[in-house]
């Protein structure tokens, strides 16, 4: 029951949305740091990882989707608004990290689900 709960596809490929989120986060406080800073580019976890993971799920081998990594990289779609070559946009980072939190937050609740499933089939009931 333990395997089927912890080492699934499904499961694996959360845990590493779950990382990327975490990555993007670290992503996103480095960009607001430096939304001032000249020539600063702005950073995001690579534009494939989606993909890759998405691709990797669907074979429901573990080992395909542990290989898919995600990583902090230089947004290549960023454009610098201003002469300072700096490709932060305060007002879309802000909205980037909303997006982040939420995204965060959503597989949470999804990997406690599934600890919840095993505290009730331990227990025989799902209570607090």
């Amino acid at each position: 029951m333990i395997d089927g709960l912890f080492a699934g596809a499904n499961y694996t490929g959360l845990k590493q949305m779950m990382d990327a989120t975490v990555l993007r986060h670290e992503a996103i406080a480095s960009n607001l740091a430096n939304v001032e800073t000249p020539h600063y580019k702005r950073l995001d976890v690579n534009s494939n990882f989606a993909t890759e993971l998405s691709r990797a799920v669907g074979t429901k081998k573990i080992q395909d989707i542990r290989s898919v990594k995600p990583s902090i990289e230089m947004d290549k779609n960023a454009v610098a608004q201003n002469r300072d070559g700096n490709s932060v946009q305060l007002d879309k980072e802000l909205m980037h990290l909303q997006r982040n939190m939420i995204a965060h937050r959503l597989q949470t609740q999804m990997i406690t689900g599934t600890i919840k499933k095993l505290k009730m089939a331990m227990t025989g009931h799902g209570g607090r």
